[in-house]
Formats: structure tokens, C-alpha cells, sequence
């Protein structure tokens, strides 16, 4: 670049975007279109050796993200070469990277869904024409002031038909959100866009990634090995639907993974969709990004979520636990075995057998499983001998197995 006249090729700079390991990101002019745009350079005064290498990469990029066209997919203009820089002019975007507003604060819950769509649905058209990008990440997608989220720098993107390969043992990627496949060398396809961006998902869920270690050789054994917990587990805010969706985007085995970013779109939309959206909790920071990254079509529905398998998302009304209600039984809590196996345990035996009928009475009128509870069932729980009128010291040793029994019943069904 000319310093004097601060020019590249044909392209006017106007200031510096920031800084990488591979060069820098200018903002430039375009006199001939009379447009803003990124140059994105790459200094090539390194070891020879390295520069090829770079070199190369840096014209994948081109090849790669040249021909992609999308709403969420940065474009890319024009390629040149000047003195020992190369360099690739682009889409301009007035916005914000991801990386940064996270460092701010969590995205309001709507707006978190509504950007992980948006790149899932620009990951699915480049997919489509066979560009993986391999390194989704927060800092790879640019929140844009006026329009929807975009996901840039296909830097170290393989076209499946690229003569450009990876050396053996080198990875290209950030290591905190590559899939396990791709750390231990194994065959890197559209699949590990997704799990990518599972992981960015989680992280503007909850406010920390799932995988972390206080080095790369620690995040790499999670990623390969460990399973972190549901976001709803982790945060009061996120509906357990999105538990499934994120679990099946962190799939270990690519085969469990969606196998199409498309689809994660679809379910990330019809999440969306069914969402309503709730004000945050008062001891969890959101940030709000701008309207048009969110979508309005989540406005006024149902409060709490189900996925159910055969239908897939539905509505349900909400169950919240208030202190001091009473709780429902379950319906997998069976009485009648669990009062024979009290009463084996304290010794009551079939004295116990009039209390066990009395109890599974009980649980019937209170809304328990019904099926569980057939007059033969309760019959066949009653040993004759407990119609027997009992002795004093029997009366005091039942009313006493009794209470215990009752106790312990009583927590049963408060934990069912």
C-alpha cells in the first residue's frame, strides 16, 4: 500500500477495520462504484515457505466465498495483488461482531435465536454450493446495524474440490469451536459448521461456552469427551425445547448432528415462533441488538414449550411451581409397591395391608395414575389376616408404621 497516497490498487483507505495473525482490515473506498468497502490483506513478507501457504489459503478464500450470493453471507467483490500485499476488497458492514456484544452482555433470548437462524441459514446456502466454512465462531459474524446477521471471513474455508490441503496434524480453526471430528483429524464437512455454531448458540444462551479449560489441550478433551449440561439447567431463562435443539447440534458423532444447517434453521425459526418474550431475570444481564436482527414473528404466543416427537413443537400452558402448593403425583409413582416395599422394610408386613388400601384410595382421588390401581391390584396387596381385629400392642405398632409409611410417601411423591 502506498502510504503517501494511502491506496490499494484502485481502492481509497480510509481508516483500519483491526488487526489479525494473517494481516490487516482496512475500510476503502471504491472510486470507480462510488461504494464503501472492507479490504481484507495479507502481508506477504514472511518465510517462503509460510507465504505460499498463506498465499494460497488467501486465493481459497476468494474462489470459495467469490461465488456466494446471500442475505447472511458477507460478499465478496474483488481480489488484487500489490507489492508484497495481496489483498480481497468486500461487503462493507456498519455493525457490531458477535464476539463483542457477547463480551457486553448476553442477547435478549428472541434476538439469540433469531442470529443463530440467520448464519444457519447462510452456512446452508454456502453448504449447498459446497464451501464448508470451518470456522464459525462469534468473531466470524458481524451483527449488522440495519439489517440481518452475517456470517464473514472464509478465510480458511475448503471447497470439497480444492487442491489446497491441510498439512497433516495442522489445524485451521479456533479450537473452542471446532467439532471432535475435526480436532482428531477426521473428515471436516457441513456437519462441523453445525456443531460451531451449536456451540456460539450456547454461549449467547447462558453467557459461558459449553466446552472451556484453562488450555487448549483441556478444551480439546472436553469437546472429544465431555457432555456440558442443558442450557435451562444453567440458565432460568432458556425454554428446555431448546435443550433438544442444542444437544442435537453438539452431538459427538456427526451422524446424531443435524445433517443439514437448514434444518437447524427450520427448528431454531419454529422456536421462535412458539416463544414469548419474557422480561429478563433480574439478576441476569441482557443486552439488546438491533430490530433487525430480531424477528417479529415470536410477538404473542404460548408462555411454555414442548417438543413432542411425534408432532414437533407444540404450545403448552404453563406449569410453574409455586412455594407452598401442592404437587401433582406423578404418574410413574406406583403406591401400592412402594407401600409393600416400606412396609418389608420397617417390618409392618401384611398388618400394613389396610393402610396400603386406604392410601392407594387416596392417591387415586388426588389425580394419580388410575391404571395402576385397579380393585384387584389394591385386593391383591390386603393379606386376609390384617382384617383380624387387632391387639393393643398391634394398634400402637401399626398407627407407628403407619406414620413412618406416611412420611415416606409423602417425600416419595413430593420428589416424583
Amino acid at each position: 500500500m502506498s502510504e503517501s497516497a494511502r491506496t490499494l490498487g484502485r481502492y481509497r483507505i480510509l481508516g483500519e477495520l483491526g488487526r489479525g495473525a494473517m494481516g490487516v482490515v482496512y475500510k476503502a473506498e471504491d472510486p470507480m462504484l462510488s461504494r464503501t468497502v472492507a479490504i481484507k490483506t495479507i502481508n506477504m513478507v514472511a518465510d517462503p515457505q509460510e507465504r505460499a501457504e498463506y498465499e494460497k489459503r488467501f486465493y481459497q478464500e476468494a474462489k470459495a466465498a467469490g461465488g456466494l450470493s446471500h442475505p447472511n453471507v458477507v460478499m465478496i467483490y474483488d481480489i488484487g495483488h500489490a507489492g508484497d500485499v495481496v489483498y480481497m476488497a468486500m461487503e462493507y458492514v456498519e455493525g457490531t461482531e458477535f464476539r463483542d456484544l457477547l463480551l457486553r452482555g448476553r442477547p435478549e433470548l428472541g434476538a439469540a435465536i433469531d442470529i443463530a437462524a440467520q448464519v444457519a441459514e447462510g452456512l446452508a446456502y454456502a453448504h449447498a454450493r459446497g464451501v464448508v466454512h470451518r470456522d464459525v465462531k462469534p468473531a466470524n459474524i458481524m451483527v449488522p446495524r440495519d439489517g440481518p446477521a452475517k456470517i464473514m471471513d472464509f478465510g480458511i474455508a475448503r471447497m470439497r474440490a480444492s487442491d489446497v490441503k491441510t498439512q497433516t496434524g495442522m489445524l485451521l480453526g479456533s479450537p473452542k469451536y471446532m467439532a471432535p471430528e475435526q480436532l482428531l483429524g477426521g473428515t471436516v464437512d457441513q456437519r462441523c459448521d453445525i456443531f460451531a455454531l451449536g456451540v456460539v448458540l450456547y454461549e449467547a444462551l447462558v453467557g459461558a461456552p459449553p466446552f472451556s479449560g484453562s488450555d487448549i489441550t483441556q478444551i480439546m478433551y472436553q469437546i472429544v469427551h465431555a457432555t456440558p449440561p442443558p442450557p435451562s439447567a444453567v440458565s432460568r431463562r432458556v425454554p428446555p425445547m431448546l435443550d433438544l435443539i442444542v444437544a442435537k447440534t453438539l452431538a459427538k458423532d456427526p451422524a446424531a448432528r443435524y445433517q443439514d444447517a437448514r434444518e437447524l434453521a427450520a427448528d431454531l425459526r419454529a422456536c421462535r415462533a412458539a416463544l414469548t418474550e419474557a422480561a429478563p431475570d433480574d439478576d441476569e444481564e441482557t443486552i439488546t441488538l438491533p430490530p433487525a436482527c430480531t424477528s417479529p414473528a415470536a410477538a404473542d404466543t404460548a408462555p411454555t414449550l414442548r417438543l413432542d416427537a411425534a408432532q414437533g413443537v407444540t404450545s403448552a400452558a404453563p406449569q410453574r411451581v409455586e412455594p407452598g402448593l401442592r404437587l401433582r403425583i406423578s404418574r410413574r409413582f406406583d403406591s401400592q409397591e412402594a407401600t409393600r416395599r416400606l412396609a418389608s422394610m420397617t417390618g409392618a408386613g401384611a398388618a400394613t395391608g389396610g393402610f396400603a388400601k386406604t392410601m392407594k384410595l387416596d392417591l387415586v382421588a388426588a389425580g394419580a395414575d388410575r391404571a395402576s390401581t385397579s380393585p384387584s391390584a389394591v385386593d391383591r396387596a390386603i393379606d386376609p389376616a390384617a382384617a383380624r381385629p387387632p391387639t393393643r400392642a398391634r394398634e400402637r405398632w401399626i398407627l407407628v408404621a403407619s406414620v413412618t409409611i406416611a412420611a415416606l410417601i409423602a417425600l416419595a411423591i413430593a420428589l416424583g
